[in-house]
């Protein structure tokens, strides 16, 4: 995979147990220390804590950060494709990819996508959960006719938006990815990662697509700063590396310990 590039860092400030003013500060905060890339997350409830607890939606929420930053990328980690029709996302993603970007230049959403997961999102908002495979299925129905979509609008994307796939399914996602991806991310532990890229390899040969470009990111430990497993990873190929921290506080000392880290393997 893309071993050459360099080590980026991207901080998931989840959008819970926090008032949309801490949220607001927390995104300056993150653009001014360096980060890479700010995500948030696509559910409708906090993921813990309380689970009736402060909560924000994401796309809505993505467009006020597209305006208020001016260099770091953007997106959601990732996306739910059961919540809004695929044609729908792609013009979402479009517009957010234009208010991003700043002084002529291009834009900085990344499109982080997935099947979804969390049942009560599902019935609490009236979607059907259906199954693993059926979730599946209607995400690779929904990413042709996104880019199907990128391809009709008017005015087109800045740029070709990159598309990021979570989940780590050989027999489905790694399709998936192997087909669509930019970007692949997975909770995968470093041993299992060479074996996940040799099926992504195997599919990127069946549907016709050499997939050694595509970036491979992996979560940090989130309760432990552990510099071993974090190099351990980086010597598996992951070059994008992710940190979710909570409201309310989104504490800044575990994001500057690995921009640290990111800068020494940058050189």
């Amino acid at each position: 995979m893309t071993l050459d590039a360099p080590v980026r860092l991207g901080v998931q400030l989840q959008p819970q147990h926090a008032t949309y003013p801490q949220i607001r500060d927390a995104v300056l905060r993150m653009e001014d220390l360096g980060v890479d890339i700010v995500f948030n997350w696509d559910h409708f409830f906090p993921l813990s804590g309380d689970r009736d607890g402060l909560h924000f939606e994401a796309w809505t929420m993505l467009g006020a950060w597209a305006e208020q930053t001016e260099r770091v990328e953007f997106g959601t980690l990732v996306n739910c494709n059961s919540y809004r029709n695929a044609d729908l996302q792609a013009d979402m993603a479009r517009t957010l990819d234009h208010i991003s970007a700043k002084g002529g230049g291009a834009g900085r959403f990344i499109f982080g996508t997935g099947s979804g997961w969390f049942e009560r999102d599902y019935d609490e908002y009236g979607y059907e959960f259906g199954t693993v495979g059926s979730r599946l299925n209607d995400l690779a129905d929904a990413l042709p006719r996104v880019r199907a979509r990128w391809a009709k609008l008017n005015p087109a994307p800045t740029r070709d938006i990159p598309i990021m796939i979570g989940g780590k399914g050989e027999q489905k996602t790694l399709r998936i990815v192997a087909e669509h991806a930019d970007i692949w991310h997975s909770f995968v532990p470093p041993a299992e990662i060479a074996h996940k890229l040799d099926v992504l390899r195997g599919w990127g040969e069946r549907v016709g697509r050499d997939v050694s470009q595509i970036t491979i990111s992996n979560e940090l430990a989130r309760h432990r700063l552990d510099d071993d497993h974090a190099d351990a990873l980086h010597d598996a190929g992951v070059r994008l590396f992710t940190l979710g921290i909570s409201g309310p506080a989104y504490d800044d000392a575990p994001v500057k310990h690995w921009l640290e880290w990111r800068d020494r393997k940058n050189g």
